[in-house]
């Protein structure tokens, strides 16, 4: 007797949504993508310029992509585990999966006795990054009301991305006074153990707020607008189900799931091409980390104003106008010359990033049922992070092939020219407040 009525006051507990009156976890779990952000931040400078030193030729370019390539796949796939698993187990519990994950990467990049080693790194940090990233983004979208969830993508997009161009630029000063291997290995080590243990005490469950919106549709006293839902979905679909629902079925989910892969591509390419093509026109370690600092930082502060100006005007003109500014600033880098031109071009990218990024998570969220919704943007970023993969071996051959590493930014800036049209005719407007 005790155990139903334990049960039913259970059931009973409201759920509060929004920023405001969940605002320590919000900024806990911002607190986190940083450190999440920060990880993957310590290889955007310092590996692709020092990639000799760990046995990869001048020109192999497939080769030097070969650690994007590991991480892509990785990441991709687990961001879908991630989303099932989360419906199973609590967002909390794969978030500090992410960061067990990580434990060994500086003590794999301290002792690489070659490219391999850095290879094998990156699936740990495909993991990482696929476990804790995920969930940082499910939670808030759990706790965070419809009209919000812009906003809310675009702080933890923010903090994540700001964090990227922060540890870059970091890492490539840590570089010069200390040797790459063992900044790498002092600045990975000490965010991993930090997170962890943050994670550990400060993070909450969020999963039952999902779960208590969910019955608050299931008995009709949702407060606010009613999504778009797609029709012909199970209550509770299985895997299967919502990953080929989101992939191919459904038309919206279809062409953000495309527009995410064509995203990646592009920062494949700013990840491993772009440094190496400043390095080759004759900029040092810390001037490069400046300009992909630059967009980093661009693309993450912005995320704050463009997340909240899509839930004024809707997502998909964000969307659209984000890939197209992505692509010109892509292709202008090889137009010009200097370390000025080139972190216009980067503060260009970086918007573009800001204007997309943040805007296509939110979307997903628009239209997914929260009993499914952590699968729906699962499936969403596994088919995004896999650009990485895609972009990296594409990428990586053609600048191979031509012995040019400038034919791969034109070919990416065609790619998003065609991604952005693809959303035009693709996509419908997810957002009910427009």
């Amino acid at each position: 007797m005790k155990m139903d009525t334990k049960a039913a006051l259970a059931a009973e507990t409201v759920y509060i949504r929004g920023i405001r009156a969940n605002l320590h976890q919000f900024i806990q779990q911002a607190i986190q993508v940083f450190f999440v952000g920060l990880m993957i931040g310590m290889e955007r400078n310092v590996l692709p310029v020092l990639s000799g030193d760990f046995g990869v030729a001048k020109g192999s370019f497939l080769f030097l992509m070969s650690f994007v390539v590991s991480f892509g796949f990785v990441k991709g796939i687990l961001n879908f585990v991630a989303g099932r698993l989360s419906e199973r187990i609590g967002r909390k519990k794969v978030l500090l999966l992410g960061w067990l994950a990580a434990l060994p990467i500086p003590f794999m990049i301290l002792y690489a006795a070659n490219w391999g080693w850095i290879v094998a790194a990156n699936v740990f940090l495909g993991i990482n990054q696929g476990f804790a990233w995920s969930m940082t983004v499910t939670s808030k979208v759990d706790i965070t009301r419809a009209e919000q969830r812009g906003f809310a993508t675009g702080v933890n997009e923010f903090a994540g991305y700001a964090a990227v161009g922060i540890g870059g630029l970091v890492t490539g000063y840590l570089a010069q006074i200390y040797g790459p291997r063992e900044a790498l290995f002092g600045f990975t080590l000490a965010v991993t153990g930090l997170a962890s243990a943050i994670a550990f005490l400060f993070i909450k469950e969020t999963l039952p707020w999902a779960k208590s919106e969910s019955r608050e549709h299931a008995n009709g006293t949702y407060a606010g607008h009613r999504p778009r839902w797609p029709t012909g979905v199970s209550e509770h679909p299985g895997t299967w189900e919502v990953f080929t629902l989101v992939s191919f079925r459904h038309p919206t989910f279809r062409a953000l799931c495309q527009a995410g892969v064509a995203n990646k591509i592009a920062d494949a390419l700013l990840w491993v091409l772009f440094p190496v093509f400043l390095h080759e026109r004759g900029l040092g370690l810390v001037q490069i980390g400046w300009i992909t600092a630059v967009y980093g930082m661009v693309w993450g502060a912005s995320q704050l104003l463009t997340g909240a100006l899509s839930d004024s005007i809707g997502r998909k003109m964000p969307i659209v106008a984000g890939l197209w500014l992505l692509g010109a600033g892509i292709g202008a880098v090889t137009l010009v010359n200097g370390i000025v031109a080139w972190t216009f071009c980067a503060a260009a990218m970086g918007m573009g990033m800001a204007l997309l990024y943040p805007n296509l998570i939110a979307s997903v969220a628009d239209i997914a049922h929260p009993n499914w919704r952590s699968s729906a943007l699962g499936t969403y970023r596994y088919w995004r992070d896999t650009g990485y993969a895609i972009g990296a071996i594409l990428l990586g051959l053609v600048a191979q092939l031509e012995h040019d590493v400038s034919v791969a930014f034109w070919l990416t800036a065609g790619l998003l020219g065609l991604s952005g049209l693809m959303m035009v005719l693709g996509a419908e407007e997810t957002h009910q407040n427009t």
